[in-house]
């Protein structure tokens, strides 16, 4: 099954500057953050989603109602971060799409910056797919903005089709990025038993321990 509202998404995601601020005592530790999560607000509410929210810190939880005859399995939560790392711009940036990956070198249009498979091991099991980078000049923000958008397709999914699923609890955080990404959750409203952060490296990797 093919999704191709994932890709258009994500790249409207990563055109969002939610670069979070270590040195700010706020939370969010940067306003623009909130750009995003009223996006995302947005959109659940236009994908049918009734339980949705944005709080004052940023956070925004949402739920999916389980599939007929679903109701009392455990509720479980999906959870991505919308801040993008301080150390970089997350400002302007352009994804710049690779079709049809070849498995070698990819060379962006800014800086001369060339990603070769020898140093990007996870690139050689890519060929064929395609490929999203930012242009070079910037950070791209696929950490965590490839998170969210596979959790939105997901949502979408789950609302438009029969697919029998338990409850979809939807968790998106600010501040990840400093640290603090958890800090304010509030684990009653968001009301899940179990929880997946989406939020990985290589294509297929799963982590199933924690450093808390």
């Amino acid at each position: 099954m093919k999704y191709p509202n994932l890709l258009n998404r994500f790249q409207t995601y990563v055109q969002i500057d939610t670069q979070s601020d270590p040195h700010s005592s706020n939370v969010p530790s940067t306003e623009k953050q909130k750009d995003l999560a009223r996006v995302l607000v947005q959109e659940l509410k236009e994908m049918g989603v009734a339980d949705v929210d944005m709080d004052d810190l940023g956070y925004v939880y949402a739920t999916v109602p389980a599939s007929q005859g679903h109701e009392n399995a455990p509720a479980v939560c999906f959870c991505a971060h919308m801040d993008t790392s301080p150390e970089y711009s997350g400002a302007g940036v352009v994804p710049t799409l690779h079709h049809d990956y070849d498995g070698g070198e990819l060379k962006l249009p800014m800086d001369k910056i060339v990603i070769s498979p020898n140093d990007f091991g996870a690139l050689k099991e890519m060929k064929g797919h395609t490929i999203v980078t930012s242009n070079g000049a910037t950070l791209l923000g696929a950490d965590n903005k490839a998170g969210v958008a596979e959790i939105m397709t997901a949502v979408e999914a789950l609302m438009h089709s029969d697919l029998p699923h338990a409850t979809m609890k939807v968790l998106f955080t600010p501040d990840e990025e400093i640290g603090r990404g958890a800090d304010h959750v509030d684990l009653e409203k968001l009301g899940a038993q179990f929880g997946y952060t989406m939020d990985g490296a290589t294509k297929g990797s799963i982590e199933d321990e924690t450093f808390s």
